[in-house]
């Protein structure tokens, strides 16, 4: 069995500030519940990752850190998107704790789990995904999009847990390994799996936001899934092969029918036929030149090798004063 280990609790916010002074106490209430039972040390923080928040996230956040040692806060010096914001947070802690849990800032995952991370850290396990036991709050439209979603990454060869968000525990240990990943392109939920060490899942059940609105549009949504795709798979590449192949066989076997239709003296002249064929080839190739463009593009930010993301402020500790602070500035 495992000594109690530090953890820092991940929460990236990006306009936030209708929910968090209702979810903040809430975290620091299940973090200090677990330090009283045992599960983890004092030493253990949260740690909110500003997101290039437009309202007032960022002064909550550096509010809250004044008031408790136990909060802490990060800023990014603009809005670099969710999956970057929890890299962030996660490079942040790598060397000061043993594990960390991300979560979202709406409330919306159950807190509970946590105790059942933590244990399941203690008993071995390098990686612990929360896993949502049902998704009967979800729409009939969303519940179908996410479950087809996970079975076509599942068919294109990409390794994910099934129902798992971004909720979380992973290790120190695992998060210096993952530091070697350099994509620029994220998509954590598919990343984590390929660094390997032990795992497991917990399950959990999923609520409606505590406040406010979400900031995870449907848009969003099948951006970060069409990222998953592109980032982790090159099956649509291998597809557009395929498709390329068996249109041109089936082209070609067309262009033999026509020559028989010809010499026979059946043809008719029309241009119906050759409007439906150039059509269809036409939007075939479009298609085709869009996922491989996707690729390439991809390829292109990878060469740049611009930084995933970049940290403009840190909260100052509770406990240091303004002489201390001027002293440092």
């Amino acid at each position: 069995m495992r000594q109690k280990p530090v953890l820092y609790i991940i929460i990236p916010c990006y306009n936030e500030e209708a929910v968090l002074p209702v979810t903040a106490p809430l975290f620091l209430q299940k973090l200090q519940e677990m330090i009283q039972l045992s599960l983890i040390q004092e030493e253990s923080r949260i740690l909110f990752v500003n997101d290039g928040s437009r309202d007032r996230t960022w002064e909550i956040i550096s509010e809250l850190s004044k008031k408790d040692p136990h909060y802490m806060g990060i800023s990014q010096s603009r809005n670099r998107g969710h999956q970057n914001a929890v890299l962030a947070g996660l490079m942040e802690v790598k060397d000061i704790c043993d594990i960390t849990i991300s979560i979202d800032c709406d409330g919306q995952d159950d807190l509970n789990a946590m105790n059942e991370m933590v244990q399941k850290y203690l008993e071995g396990n390098e990686i612990v995904y929360g896993v949502r036991s049902s998704r009967a709050t979800d729409t009939f439209f969303k519940r179908f999009t996410a479950q087809s979603f996970y079975k076509i990454l599942n068919w294109m060869g990409v390794e994910v847990v099934y129902n798992h968000a971004d909720y979380r525990l992973i290790s120190g240990r695992v998060l210096k390994e993952f530091q070697n990943f350099k994509e620029v392109n994220l998509y954590l939920r598919g990343m984590i799996p390929l660094v390997g060490f032990q795992s497991t899942t917990v399950s959990y059940e999923r609520h409606e936001r505590l406040a406010g609105e979400s900031h995870y549009p449907l848009s969003k949504m099948f951006a970060l899934a069409f990222d998953g795709i592109t980032s982790l798979s090159i099956k649509p590449i291998r597809m557009i092969a395929g498709l390329g192949m068996t249109v041109s066989f089936i082209s070609f076997l067309f262009i033999v029918w026509i020559l028989i239709q010809y010499f026979s003296g059946h043809t008719v002249q029309g241009w119906a036929s050759i409007s439906a064929i150039v059509c269809l080839m036409g939007g075939i190739q479009l298609i085709c030149a869009g996922v491989i463009g996707e690729y390439i593009g991809k390829i292109y930010l990878e060469t740049k090798a611009r930084p995933r993301y970049i940290i403009s402020e840190r909260t100052e500790p509770a406990d240091v004063t303004e002489s201390e602070t001027e002293d440092r500035k």
